[in-house]
C-alpha cells in the first residue's frame, strides 16, 4: 500500500482523546475539525511538572530524496509508548515547495506517520499562510510608505526585506515592483520561500506573544539614504503582523497512525534558515511528558548544529541524546554512486562513504557523549551492507541500532527506544561550539573549521562591507545561521563525504535582527528553491469525490 493508503486504513481517535493521553483537558483545546487542534499557550502557566528528557534526531548528508528522519522521529515515539514510557513527538510542519517539488510530504511514511497527513501536508491549520500574510504586510507597508511621501527617506535601492511565497517558484527570485507607480516607486525586490524568512524564524523562536511583537518590530528592513538603520517598528506594523499571527503561534495537536499525541509546530528549512520547530512547542512538550522526541532538517552540519548552537542556547534546552539517522543509500550516494543506482548493492561505495557517517559522529561528540547512530532500513538493503555499518560504529564506539519503523511502525524501533532510553540515564555534559560574543568572522570560522572541516575562509566584498554594518549597530554578539548546501558538509554540493581543509566562501552576511541571529550565506545557496523537472505534483490525482492520490 502507499503511504496514503496506509494512513487511510487506520481509524483516528478524535484529538480530545488524544490530548487526554497528555494531560490536555478541553479548556486548552480550540479545535480545527475533529482531528486536530491548536494547544492554548494558557496551559504553560498551569504546569509544574519536572521538565522531560530531550531526544534530537538528526541525520548525515542526504540523498535528494530525504532519507526518512520523520519517519525514524515518529518511530522512536511510538515505540517509547509501546514500552510504556510518557513521550511526545514534537516535529515541523510540511512546505508546499517540496510536498509538490521532488521530495513529497514530511509527515512520515508507511506504519510510521502522522495524521491527518493530507491536511498537515497541504493547508493544515493555516500558519504558513498566516506566516506569510505577515510577511508580505511587512513588504506592502514599506513600498506604501516610499509612495505616500517617504517620511523615513527609505532607500529604495537598499531594502533588506523579502516578499515570500510558499513554493519553489524561481521565477520570484528576483522582481521589480511599483512598475505603474512612477520612479520613485519602481526597485528591484526578492521572493524567499515562506519557510526561509525572519518572520518564521522568529515564530519558531519566540517565548510568547509579546515577545513575537517585540521581535518583529526588532526587524532591520533597509537603510535610508544617509545609511542609518530602519526598523519595522518605525513603521508601525509590528502590531498588524502580531494580529496576523495570534493563532499561527499556537502549536498544533495531532496523531501518529497508532493514536499517541504529536505536536507540530513552525517549519524552517535547514539549508536556508535554522531548521528547527518553535521553542513554544519544545518548552510545552517537556512540560507534558518524560521524552519529547523532536528533529532537526537536512545532515547534523545544518539542522543539528542549529538546533544546538541557536535554538538550545536561546531556550536555554539541553538534550539528552542525539540520534544520527544514516541510510545505505545516502552512505553510497556519498561515496559517489549514482542516485539512480542506490537501490543495487555495492560495498565500493559504501566503503567510500562511510566517512560521511564518521564525520558526523566526531560533530556531534563535540556538543554531547550521548550519541546513537541509527540506520533507517529499506527493503533494498543488504546484510552485508547493514553489518559493516554496524561493524563502523562498534570501532568508533558509538551505539548502534537498526529501525524499520516505516514497515512495522513502534515494534520496528523498540531497541533502538530502549537503548536511548539507557543513554538518557547518562549524566549530561552539553556543549555550545561558540561564544555568541565573539566576533562574527571567529563564529564563522569556528563553524566552518570545526563543523565543516574547511581549510580557510574566504569572505567576498559584499560580505564583508555587511559584516562592517552589523558591527557598527552592535548586532554582531549574536550566534549564526549559516545558509548552505545539505548534500555536502562543505558549501559545494559536489564535495560528498568527509572533504578536508578546503576553502570555503561566504558570499553574503546578513542580521536578522528580529530572530535573533546573524544569517551567512555560503556558496550558491537560493532562499528560493526550484522545481525539478518532474515534480511530485505530476502525479497528483484528485477523484470527484476529493479522495487524494499522489501526495506522499
Amino acid at each position: 500500500m502507499t503511504d496514503i493508503e496506509i494512513a487511510r486504513s487506520i481509524k483516528m481517535l478524535e484529538i480530545s482523546e488524544i490530548a487526554k493521553k497528555i494531560g490536555i483537558g478541553d479548556k486548552y483545546l480550540e479545535n480545527y475539525g475533529k482531528y486536530k487542534a491548536k494547544i492554548d499557550l494558557g496551559i504553560l502557566n498551569e504546569l509544574n511538572k519536572k521538565e522531560g528528557k530531550l531526544i534530537l534526531v538528526t541525520s548525515i548528508n542526504p540523498t535528494p530524496f530525504g532519507e526518512g528522519k520523520t519517519t525514524m522521529s515518529i518511530g522512536i515515539h511510538d515505540a517509547l509508548r509501546k514500552l510504556g514510557f510518557n513521550s511526545l513527538a514534537v516535529l515541523r510542519e510540511p512546505s508546499l515547495g517540496p510536498v509538490f517539488g521532488i521530495k513529497g510530504g514530511a509527515a512520515g511514511g508507511g506504519y510510521s506517520q502522522v495524521v491527518p497527513m493530507e491536511d498537515i501536508n497541504l493547508h493544515f491549520t493555516g500558519d504558513m499562510h498566516a506566516i506569510g500574510a505577515a510577511n508580505n504586510l511587512l513588504c506592502a507597508a514599506i513600498d506604501n510608505h516610499i509612495f505616500q511621501g517617504n517620511k523615513l527617506n527609505i532607500d529604495k535601492n537598499k531594502i533588506i526585506f523579502n516578499r515570500c511565497v510558499d513554493m519553489n517558484d524561481r521565477a520570484l527570485r528576483t522582481v521589480t515592483v511599483g512598475l505603474d507607480l512612477g520612479k520613485d516607486v519602481i526597485h528591484e525586490n526578492h521572493y524567499s520561500i515562506t519557510v526561509a524568512t525572519e518572520v518564521m524564524a522568529i515564530l519558531c523562536l519566540a517565548e510568547n506573544l509579546k515577545d513575537l511583537k517585540d521581535r518583529l518590530g526588532n526587524i532591520l528592513f533597509a537603510y535610508d539614504v544617509d545609511g542609518k538603520p530602519l526598523f519595522v517598528r518605525d513603521l508601525h506594523v509590528e502590531e498588524a503582523m502580531t494580529i496576523l499571527l495570534k493563532d499561527a503561534i499556537k502549536p498544533n495537536l495531532v496523531q501518529t497512525l497508532e493514536n499517541n499525541p504529536v505536536i507540530i509546530h513552525g517549519g524552517p528549512f535547514a539549508n536556508i534558515a535554522h531548521g528547527c520547530n518553535s521553542l513554544i512547542a519544545t518548552k510545552l512538550g517537556l512540560k507534558l511528558s518524560d521524552y519529547v522526541v523532536t528533529e532537526a532538517g537536512f545532515g547534523a552540519d545544518l539542522g543539528a548544529e542549529k538546533f544546538l548552537d541557536i535554538k538550545c542556547r536561546k531556550g536555554n534546552l539541553k538534550p539528552s541524546v542525539i540520534v544520527i539517522n544514516a541510510t545505505i543509500r545516502s552512505l553510497k550516494y556519498n561515496g559517489g554512486m549514482s542516485k539512480d543506482e542506490l537501490n543495487i548493492k555495492n560495498m565500493e561505495y559504501l566503503k567510500k562513504g562511510i566517512c560521511n557517517l564518521e564525520v558526523h559522529i566526531e560533530n556531534m561528540k563535540k556538543y554531547l557523549d550521548n550519541i546513537v547512530v541509527c540506520l533507517n532500513k529499506f527493503d533494498f538493503d543488504d546484510e552485508d551492507e547493514i553489518s559493516f555499518v554496524e561493524n563502523y560504529c562498534e570501532k568508533l564506539g558509538c551505539e548502534f541500532a537498526v529501525c524499520i519503523s516505516y514497515k512495522n511502525g513502534g515494534e520496528g524501533a523498540t531497541d533502538l527506544a530502549r537503548k536511548i532510553v539507557k543513554l538518557c540515564e547518562n549524566d549530561i555534559e552539553f556543549n555550545l561550539l561558540y561564544d555568541e560574543n565573539d566576533s562574527i568572522k571567529n563564529k564563522i570560522e569556528k563553524v566552518s573549521k570545526d563543523i565543516y572541516h574547511a581549510g580557510s575562509v574566504k569572505y567576498l566584498d559584499e560580505a564583508l562591507e555587511n559584516i562592517q554594518k552589523i558591527e557598527s549597530m552592535g548586532l554582531d554578539k549574536l550566534p549564526i545561521c549559516v545558509a548552505k548546501t545539505q548534500y555536502s558538509i562543505s558549501d559545494d554540493a559536489k564535495k560528498l563525504g568527509y572533504p578536508k581543509d578546503y576553502e570555503i566562501i561566504v558570499r553574503d552576511v546578513l542580521v536578522n535582527s528580529g530572530a535573533g541571529f546573524i544569517v551567512v550565506y555560503m556558496g550558491k545557496i537560493m532562499t528560493m528553491p526550484g522545481l525539478s523537472k518532474n515534480p511530485a505534483y505530476e502525479n497528483m490525482h484528485i477523484d470527484d469525490d476529493g479522495t487524494i492520490y499522489g501526495l506522499f
